[in-house]
C-alpha cells in the first residue's frame, strides 16, 4: 500500500505542531488507515494506535453499538461511524479519531452498491460525517484503498478548518 508521500507528511506535521493525538477504527477499510497513519514520520508522538472490528457483536462488545440499531441496518450508518468514532477517542484517550465503516464489494444488505461511512471526533465531539459512494464494479481492495486516501484528504481538511477557527 502506498499513499501520497506529502499527505502523510502533512497530517504527521499538523498533529505534532498542535500537539495532538489520534486514534482509529476500521470495519470497511479493514486496517489501510491503521498502516496510512504508521507509515507517518515520527507517527509514535501522536497515533495512539487503533482497531479493526469487522463483525456486529465485537462492534457491540467494544464499541458500544446499540446491538438492534447495528442489526437494522448491517452495522452501516451515519450514526454506527460516530458511535464508533466517539468510542475509539474514549478508549485510546486521543483527541482525534477516525471510523470507517461500510461495503467494499455489493451485497444484498447493501442494496448491490459499494458505499462507506466515515466519521472523525475531536475532543468529544463528532466535527465530520460523510457518505462515500463508489461504483458497484469496484474492485474490493480498490475500494478500500480509495476510502482511505480520500478520508485522509478530508481529515488533512478538517483538521486545516479547525485551526483556522481556533
Amino acid at each position: 500500500m502506498e499513499f501520497q508521500k506529502n499527505l502523510l507528511e502533512y497530517i504527521s506535521q499538523s498533529l505534532l505542531t498542535t500537539n495532538e493525538t489520534i486514534s482509529i477504527v476500521e470495519s470497511v477499510t479493514s486496517g489501510c488507515l491503521q498502516v496510512a497513519f504508521s507509515q507517518m514520520p515520527d507517527a509514535s508522538l501522536f497515533y495512539k494506535g487503533g482497531m479493526t472490528a469487522y463483525m456486529l457483536p465485537e462492534k457491540v462488545r467494544l464499541l458500544n453499538v446499540d446491538q438492534e440499531e447495528a442489526e437494522e441496518c448491517d452495522c452501516v450508518s451515519e450514526n454506527i461511524a460516530q458511535t464508533m468514532a466517539l468510542q475509539v477517542a474514549k478508549l485510546f484517550q486521543s483527541d482525534w479519531s477516525i471510523a470507517t465503516t461500510g461495503y467494499c464489494t455489493p451485497t444484498k444488505e447493501s442494496d448491490y452498491k459499494i458505499f462507506a461511512y466515515f466519521s472523525f471526533s475531536y475532543k468529544g465531539e463528532i466535527v465530520l460525517t460523510k457518505k462515500l459512494e463508489l461504483h458497484h464494479k469496484t474492485q474490493a481492495l480498490n475500494a478500500q484503498l480509495y476510502y482511505t486516501e480520500f478520508i485522509l484528504g478530508c481529515f488533512k481538511s478538517e483538521m486545516n478548518r479547525l485551526l483556522i477557527l481556533q
